[in-house]
């Protein structure tokens, strides 16, 4: 295993645990303000992670309602959900033009709005549209600014606040699944996501409490002082990962060039401004107007600038190897996660244990021990002696191990002890924006954080149906988690290779170096 964050090449600057002290430390980093900032993540989990986990209400009132087939009713819900991560990548675009706050509050209207229009709703197709395109891409452009400005805030506490901002949707699921029970039971379904609709316009004012840093405090929250051991160390560990921070998103002489021209252009239309009172109103307001079109200007190209070549220039963030081994993680592990809830059901009753399961479910099981497991891990990972990397990981071998072990298991007791392990391991979710900002840095957080949450996007659209066209090979729920978990090992595997390649191609140079 791997002693410190270090040993895998974590060298960016935006902090680090031993050895760095902050030059210029800010009251509203790990405190102040930035305990808003974790209300505000924490008030989204529950109403839009939280609201998609009690989906299960609404998809009964929808058979029931429209007379389709469970499939197709169910793409309703599994596009929401699906929608939201997959976005990720384009919000990341509208995050570098507007920064968390305006993303976040259009999207909290858009979210309204999807919910509202679906109160209207005549067919199952009219649902694709409102709830899960419309919905769901609302729901994306709150989701990814709340994880983002968290790790914006936190530097020495950030698993820890990460754990208790998504603890937000484990509550949420309760809550939410309690309000449209009632909503659906006294008013109908429709009425149910009409109020729905206007409780989601709450995700503006979360949006609004995601107060920017001013590039000043950005400055003291990155000046860090690190001992020449250290350094030396991370140079030869973090090959792959310089080439971001070396090349930069944007080279500084361009972009300095780029503000000098349009700041010519503005200080040109200030000076026609002061010359010309004596002219008319509507010339003035042309004036101004040329003004607000070129700072616009200025701001979709920095960001657009921003955005593309995180992905596609030469500070791509796939020249991060270890980053790309936690992409394809990505794309197996979130599956794992979901299929336990699909067939423990199904499993349950072919065991005889409904009985008992009907006491205390065993999804519930999972679903408050995650609660919990999110706050633990983030206070372990926290610790100065632990390294985020090594919680993260052995998570993931707990929670494989009892993705393989599950089936084996025949009594109630036995899978409530599994289950509790699945719910308290698969709390390293609020580790992935920690793990993903030692990656590539606070300054790339947006843009790889999306393409994460894409990738677990994608495992959450395909996984299930995966898992059902298994069953209907086999017959068997047995093989759906064996080949689940297998897939998800190899993931795993992914992120145990690439930090040893990252250690291994430095060596090599540093001794052909010395042989020349």
């Amino acid at each position: 295993m791997y002693a410190s964050r270090e040993d895998i090449g974590y060298d960016f600057g935006d902090d680090s645990k031993v050895g760095s002290k902050p030059i210029k430390p800010n009251p509203n980093i790990d405190g102040g303000w930035a305990w808003m900032i974790v209300l505000s993540s924490f008030l989204v989990h529950i109403l839009i992670m939280g609201s998609q986990m009690a989906l299960g209400i609404l998809n009964m009132e929808w058979l029931e309602e429209f007379n389709q087939s469970r499939g197709l009713t169910a793409w309703v819900s599994s596009l929401s959900m699906g929608i939201t991560l997959i976005v990720g990548p384009f919000i990341g675009l509208f995050i570098s033009m507007c920064g968390c706050r305006k993303t976040a509050i259009i999207g909290g209207i858009l979210n309204a709005l999807g919910w509202i229009l679906s109160a209207y709703a005549s067919n199952v197709h009219y649902l694709f549209l409102t709830f899960g395109v419309t919905a769901g891409v609302g729901s994306g452009m709150v989701y990814l600014p709340a994880v983002v400005m968290v790790g914006q805030y936190f530097q020495k506490r950030r698993a820890l606040a990460q754990g208790l901002s998504t603890t937000g949707t484990g509550f949420g699921a309760f809550l939410m699944t309690a309000l449209l029970k009632y909503l659906c039971t006294e008013f109908g379904w429709r009425n149910a996501m009409f109020i729905q609709g206007a409780i989601s316009l709450n995700l503006c004012v979360c949006g609004a409490l995601m107060r920017p840093l001013s590039p000043k405090d950005a400055v003291g929250e990155k000046c860090v002082v690190r001992s020449n051991s250290e350094d030396n160390r991370a140079k030869a560990l973090s090959h792959s990962a310089e080439t971001i921070k070396s090349n930069g998103v944007l080279s500084e002489e361009s972009e300095k060039k780029e503000e000098a021209t349009h700041e010519e252009v503005l200080d040109s239309v200030q000076h026609v401004e002061a010359g010309g009172k004596s002219r008319s109103r509507r010339s003035m307001y042309g004036l101004r107007l040329l003004k607000t079109v070129s700072q616009l200007t200025l701001t979709v190209r920095k960001g657009f600038a921003i955005w593309y070549s995180s992905y596609f220039g030469a500070a791509s963030l796939f020249t991060n190897r270890v980053f790309v081994a936690f992409v394809i993680w990505a794309l197996f592990a979130y599956s794992s996660f979901v299929i336990p809830f699909i067939h423990l059901p199904e499993i349950v009753k072919q065991y005889n244990l409904s009985s008992q399961n009907n006491v205390f479910p065993l999804t519930s099981i999972i679903a408050i021990i995650h609660i919990f497991g999110k706050v633990i891990l983030g206070i372990i990972s926290d610790l100065p002696c632990i390294s985020t990397w090594n919680v993260f990981l052995m998570a993931n071998f707990t929670l494989v191990t009892c993705i393989l072990t599950l089936p084996l298991m025949q009594t109630y007791v036995s899978l409530a002890v599994v289950c509790a392990l699945i719910g308290f391991s698969s709390g390293y979710f609020s580790l992935m924006p920690v793990v993903t900002e030692d990656l590539v840095g606070t300054k790339h957080l947006a843009n790889a954080y999306g393409i994460i949450i894409c990738a677990n996007g994608i495992s959450a659209l395909l996984g299930p149906p995966f898992a059902g066209w298994i069953y209907d090979i086999t017959h068997k729920y047995d093989f759906s988690f064996y080949i689940s978990g297998l897939l998800y090992m190899v993931g795993i595997i992914f992120l145990l290779i690439q930090p040893c390649i990252q250690k291994k191609q430095p060596r090599e140079k540093s001794t052909e170096e010395a042989q020349a």
